[in-house]
């Protein structure tokens, strides 16, 4: 840009008339481009839109293939894969054409100054205003000049279409930066949730005012319909979510203000959905405390009632387990979860259904691992199976965003309030049989 610029002023100094004919048609040719920068993003959103449509697309076709070929839906689910792919390619050819068409548009335009220089520059000669060398320079500049704008006006084109994904990176990388302190001391481990509301969306409240305190070295249960707002109960503990009212506090102390990494040294977290590695058992096992020596992982899994599984696979503690843990049953892995979180040792233990799909004998070794696991600890458990709570020390009953009932398994039968109509609707499912 810069040599070119040079060149242009020298040209005008030189013949200021062959000049503005040789020049004119530059900034009418970039005004083409420019002009339709808004039709080119527009376009470009579009295809981008279509492409991260078919990408999802093609992710869950290949998440869910077992329950498509079970539905018998794969024709039926292929057709509309077939059609996103199609609506990709149609918004790319829609997007490149449209820009070819005006970057081409704006070159041919740029042509016209050719013509200019040798109308402007014959009407010249003939009046003896220039002479034939400086005629012929201009028509040489012209041949050479035209071809780095041609080049300039397609750069801009992508620069138009590279700025679609620039402004998607910008959000990510101005994301604000969690901050807050570091130092974190606790007067013991209690999790008291003060007055707390939480909402996903807004205007759509999933807590409206939810207050109880789970103590230390006791077992606080979380009970309630579908929707109440249990499991995220369990994630506002761990400070996965700011609140929109209220306060939660961890041995006295607001976790509002506290450094969210540190803050997690002091949680141990078993969901139901368990997150593996394609990793070594050993390191999968690891992820809870990532200096933990050998002897400390296999003395965790065998805790955790993993030792006579892992002993049986063909590299024991160094089997590599496939994506997600592919090759081991679903109790298998929930062990391993329950291993990485005695490990860790942390002093706060969150356990979201950790043995709702699991069969007999895999929910009572799991039950037996998880008794060892949650000794001495402040145990958040979140269940729908009425029986694995009834130890409690405390059951909290949550319903449409409020704590309707709290207390001991006794006290809330006593009441006849929606624990007790939760547990005999549970003991009337369990006695269901075919007819």
């Amino acid at each position: 840009m810069i040599s070119t610029g040079i060149v242009c002023i020298g040209l005008l100094i030189f013949n200021w008339q062959m000049g503005l004919a040789l020049l004119w048609v530059a900034p009418v040719s970039f005004a083409i481009v420019l002009c339709s920068r808004k039709w080119q993003q527009k376009l470009g959103k579009r295809h981008m839109e279509a492409r991260i449509e078919l990408a999802e697309g093609i992710q869950e076709c290949l998440e869910t293939v077992q329950d498509i070929k079970a539905c018998n839906q794969e024709e039926a689910y292929l057709k509309k894969l077939d059609a996103k792919m199609d609506a990709a390619e149609k918004a790319q050819i829609s997007s490149e054409l449209t820009t070819a068409s005006l970057i081409t548009t704006g070159q041919m335009f740029l042509r016209l100054g050719l013509a200019t220089v040798i109308i402007v520059g014959n009407s010249l000669v003939m009046k003896n205003q220039t002479d034939i060398f400086t005629y012929i320079l201009f028509l040489i500049a012209a041949s050479r000049l035209y071809d780095p704008l041609s080049g300039a006006m397609s750069n801009m084109a992508e620069l138009f279409g590279v700025s679609l994904q620039v402004k998607r990176l910008k959000e990510i990388e101005e994301y604000p930066d969690e901050k807050g302190e570091k130092d974190i001391s606790t007067n013991g481990y209690d999790i008291t949730f003060d007055h707390v509301k939480f909402s996903y969306e807004k205007n759509k409240p999933v807590l409206r005012d939810v207050s109880f305190t789970a103590k230390q070295g006791q077992v606080t249960a979380l009970v309630g319909p579908s929707g109440g707002g249990k499991s995220t109960v369990a994630k506002l503990a761990a400070k996965f979510y700011p609140l929109d009212g209220g306060k939660i506090l961890l041995g006295g102390k607001d976790i509002e203000p506290l450094d969210s990494t540190m803050l997690m040294k002091n949680f141990s977290i078993v969901f139901q959905d368990v997150v593996l590695f394609n990793n070594t058992i050993m390191e999968n096992i690891r992820v809870g405390r990532k200096n933990a020596t050998d002897e400390e992982v296999i003395a965790a899994a065998k805790a955790a009632m993993c030792d006579e599984f892992i002993n049986r696979l063909p590299q024991g503690y160094q089997t590599v387990i496939g994506e997600n843990g592919s090759t081991l049953s679903g109790g298998e892995c929930q062990r391993l979860s329950i291993a990485r979180a005695l490990l860790k040792d942390a002093p706060v233990i969150l356990l979201d259904e950790a043995t709702a799909s699991l069969d007999v004998d895999n929910e009572t070794e799991i039950q037996n691992a998880i008794s060892r696991l949650v000794k001495g600890k402040t145990v958040l458990v979140i269940a729908h199976r009425m029986r694995t709570i009834e130890a409690a020390d405390q059951i909290v009953v949550l319903a449409d965003g409020i704590v309707a009932e709290k207390g001991n398994h006794e006290t809330l039968m006593e009441k006849r309030g929606l624990y007790r109509k939760l547990v005999d609707l549970q003991t009337e499912s369990v006695n269901w049989k075919l007819s």
